[in-house]
């Protein structure tokens, strides 16, 4: 078996010893570079690796047959360099094709464009003139400092500060902390980071929106670049992309009108054949089904059969070990996921601190949902040293992004986390479940008496 997969690789990676240009090596895994960042990759100590481009790798990956090796380059020149120099067969790290050619494209897969971010205090730069005689800060040699320097050209007092070691996030956060009063970032990254820092104001967008596309090595094969368009056409044709793009960037393009009108369809023609399902749930747990149903929405779209890349599965999305520990015999079995995500949802909620009231009690467990309990507790002991109240919900949307930072999560025995998904995670559940209440009624006639139901501890209280 090792050896028929092994020939596959070499006939499939060909370029791996044919190709004079690109004597890639180790033909027997896929050579992927990236960096750190909130649209490509995140390195968590407990729960392993995710991220898009990580995730959109792996997919390809698995699909061929082929093991992903990733290699986690320090920034995006850095992925370049050693992208020119041979060391992988492409580069998945959310990049624009290099207008020389030099290195080629696959399809594009996603389009972005640099956008210049203020503090809500500061005073507007509503066009390019008004740039000159600022100092605008960027991530070094990225296609942003690209763009600072040509308008140099025609605004001689523009200050271009090039940063060697922050990244996009890094940069947002010191304009939110008026540490940098402008930066110029990729559109995608501002949009993540409006929902940690809603102080953040980006309305001028410099230069054309551009492609987002994989690299390849000089001298790749034809015939790995046309797998490649061959597997992003059908991932686009069939919804996957769509769906991992929600995944991490749902809360981008928040609920607008076709997201809305998806969502209200799907509450028409999908939810019908679980409601039922999600009702039960809240009598076994005391947690509005609404509630129930918009996590599960949010999680999967409503689709018992969902697998994502890193393991997790079905209707509630649940871990392996979360699913044995709850007894779950079938992940994919709906009334088996919907049942255990609630039960484990409600044990998460019940085990917080009774200091913590309504709704942020709920909000903080849909949190931990996502994160475990070990991460959001080891969140809440660092609110009190950031000024933040670690039982208010608004409070700890600021402190949890924090968990991906090495000078903060090396403080903590729970490690690092992808704080500022769960964040969105939960924001996002917020709107579904608003929208459910208004097409909805509440389930009042099951088992759990009407007084429970109103008290101040269990459920949800959706207007």
């Amino acid at each position: 078996m090792k050896r028929l997969l092994l020939l596959f690789a070499i006939t499939f990676l060909g370029a791996c010893g044919d190709s004079e240009n690109a004597p890639l090596r180790h033909a027997h895994e896929l050579r992927v570079l990236t960096h750190e960042g909130p649209t490509t990759h995140m390195a968590d100590d407990g729960l392993g690796t995710a991220g898009f481009e990580h995730d959109l790798a792996q997919m390809f990956a698995e699909e061929a047959g082929i093991p992903l090796r990733l290699i986690v380059a320090s920034d995006e020149a850095d992925v370049r360099r050693r992208l020119q120099q041979d060391e992988a067969h492409l580069a998945a790290a959310w990049l624009t094709p290099d207008d020389d050619g030099s290195l080629r494209a696959s399809r594009p897969y996603a389009e972005s464009v640099s956008i210049l971010v203020t503090h809500e205090a500061s005073l507007p730069i509503s066009d390019i003139a008004s740039l000159n005689g600022k100092t605008v800060h960027v991530l070094a040699d990225s296609r942003q400092a690209v763009i600072l320097r040509e308008l140099k050209a025609t605004l001689p007092k523009l200050t271009v500060r090039e940063d060697t070691s922050a990244s996009a996030l890094d940069l947002l956060e010191a304009v939110a902390g008026r540490r940098y009063a402008a930066v110029l970032v990729d559109r995608a990254a501002y949009d993540i980071a409006a929902n940690f820092y809603p102080e953040l104001i980006g309305d001028l967008e410099l230069g054309s929106e551009r492609p987002i596309s994989w690299l390849f090595a000089p001298g790749t094969d034809a015939k790995l670049i046309a797998k490649v368009d061959a597997f992003l056409a059908r991932i686009t044709e069939d919804g996957t992309l769509d769906r991992l793009k929600d995944r991490y960037f749902g809360h981008v393009e928040r609920l607008d009108q076709k997201d809305i009108q998806h969502f209200i369809e799907s509450i028409r023609s999908v939810l019908p054949e679980y409601r039922g399902l999600f009702q039960e749930a809240q009598a076994r747990s005391g947690i509005d089904w609404r509630l129930l149903a918009a996590l599960a929405y949010q999680e999967s779209q409503w689709n018992p059969l969902a697998t994502s890349p890193t393991g997790v599965r079905g209707m509630m999305m649940l871990t392996t070990d979360t699913a044995d520990r709850l007894r779950v015999s079938n992940r994919l079995n709906a009334r088996q996921s919907i049942f255990a995500g609630a039960r484990y949802l409600a044990e998460l909620r019940d085990a917080l601190p009774r200091s913590i009231r309504e709704p942020d009690r709920l909000w903080l467990a849909i949190a931990a949902y996502n994160l475990g309990a070990g991460h959001l507790n080891g969140a809440r002991s660092l609110a009190p040293g950031m000024n933040a109240d670690p039982d208010s919900w608004y409070e700890m949307k600021k402190v949890l992004p924090q968990l991906s930072r090495p000078e903060i999560y090396r403080r903590l025995k729970s490690g690092k986390a992808r704080g500022g998904e769960a964040v969105i995670l939960v924001e996002n559940v917020r709107i579904y479940a608003d929208i459910l209440a208004r097409h909805e009624r509440p389930s009042r006639s099951l088992d759990m008496p009407e007084a429970e139901l109103d008290s101040d501890g269990p459920t949800l209280r959706v207007p």
